[in-house]
């Protein structure tokens, strides 16, 4: 109910004058909730003079309708609210377009009889026979016809951050991600870390735009820090999809810095449902993963001592305050030795046809040998695991 709440703060132009938790044995599939709960939350609703109701779950289409019939309100679920968030907070190109889909995605599935205007026909020549073109399947029709252009929008976006991103990887630079639950303090956390100045609030998806910007780690090493949106559970699954381009920086990260807001008292189902995103998204296992336990200026001192001894006990563990900065060091060391380059020889056998991969090895500089055969090239290297990946990427 908190979360449900504080997503509900998260528009600027929404107050919150109250909250409540309705128990259901079952959901009745055309209203939601039984007659009698609905009467006396209709009475509620006009005494406070409510304008808009949030039901914190799905709701079918029909049952928007009769909801919004019985109440006279305005009913919004979690997606429709989630979705109202993005589109209000996203800034760059690609996160409009992205957010634009998610919520055609969306309406499209709402044009299941959800508005009796919708069960109109437009009627076609008598004579041809046939009664027409429905509302319904011409609104359904101009949402197809949206999406499709969105989506050669979205390409042309994602292929310039593809190129921005192979320009990157022949800058020998590690990324690291930040990723976490919404307001696990990511980007106060990237502010310290970069000296930027990132929209940092105490507020549910204050940052929606990727952001990365280089670091100096206390080694010399240089590093590219990412700052990204933060999950949430039962994220809707139209943005799950639509993020996915956002979220690319992580499933191309050397490290991953997973975030956690160690005061919150649902943090371990926070750190859950981050877990599951991670995997749903294809984010590679064996990428090696730090857990900030962030927010320690917010827990009393005997749960600080508690989670200290705790974090001792695991190396991937960092007790931080991105506010106060404590630990920032200790995680910055630790960065640095997980980042350091242990090299490898390996032998290639290397077609003539493989000139653009050959070019790429000399340029790197890993090549130690290297001899002409009746094929190709027999090329002795010497690299690192992270310029072997991004070779087999070629």
């Amino acid at each position: 109910m908190q979360e449900a709440v504080a997503l509900a703060a998260a528009l600027p132009e929404l107050e919150v004058i109250g909250s409540g938790v309705v128990r259901l044995a079952k959901a009745q599939p055309g209203l939601l909730l039984g007659s009698g709960k609905i009467e006396e939350l209709c009475e509620r609703l006009s005494a406070a003079e409510v304008d808009l109701v949030l039901i914190d779950g799905p709701v079918t289409p029909v049952q928007q309708r009769n909801l919004e019939k019985a109440w006279k309100v305005k009913v919004l679920d979690r997606t429709g609210l989630i979705l109202e968030i993005f589109s209000d907070r996203a800034r760059t190109r690609e996160g409009v377009l992205q957010v634009e889909m998610a919520a055609l995605s969306y309406q499209r599935t709402r044009l299941v009889r959800a508005w009796t205007h919708l069960e109109r026909q437009r009627g076609g020549l008598g004579f041809v026979g046939g009664p027409g073109e429905t509302q319904i399947e011409a609104d359904r029709r101009a949402i197809d016809e949206q999406m499709a252009r969105l989506k050669r929008q979205l390409h042309k976006v994602v292929r310039t951050r593809t190129l921005h991103r192979a320009a990157r990887k022949k800058v020998p630079f590690p990324v690291v991600a930040l990723v976490g639950y919404t307001n696990a303090g990511k980007s106060t956390l990237f502010n310290r870390l970069t000296g930027s100045q990132v929209m940092a609030k105490d507020m549910l998806f204050a940052t929606l735009d990727p952001t990365m910007r280089g670091v100096t780690l206390p080694s010399g090493r240089e590093i590219i820090l990412s700052d990204t949106v933060g999950f949430i559970s039962n994220l809707p699954t139209q943005l799950v999809a639509a993020f996915r381009a956002t979220l690319e920086e992580v499933l191309e990260a050397d490290l991953i810095c997973h975030v956690r807001d160690i005061s919150h008292p649902g943090t371990e189902e926070q750190s859950a449902d981050v877990e599951a995103i991670m995997t749903e998204l294809g984010v590679d296992e064996a990428t090696p993963r730090f857990e900030v336990w962030n927010k320690m200026d917010l827990v009393g001192p005997e749960e600080a001592g508690a989670l200290q001894v705790q974090a001792a006990r695991r190396e991937d563990v960092f007790p931080v305050s991105a506010v106060t900065g404590e630990g920032i060091e200790a995680l910055l060391e630790a960065v640095s030795e997980a980042l350091r380059d242990e090299t490898v020889e390996r032998v290639l056998d290397l077609p003539f046809s493989a000139g653009k991969a050959r070019a790429w090895l000399h340029e790197q500089g890993v090549v130690e040998t290297e001899r002409q055969t009746e094929d190709g090239f027999e090329t002795s290297v010497r690299w690192t695991a992270r310029q072997e990946r991004r070779f087999r990427d070629l």
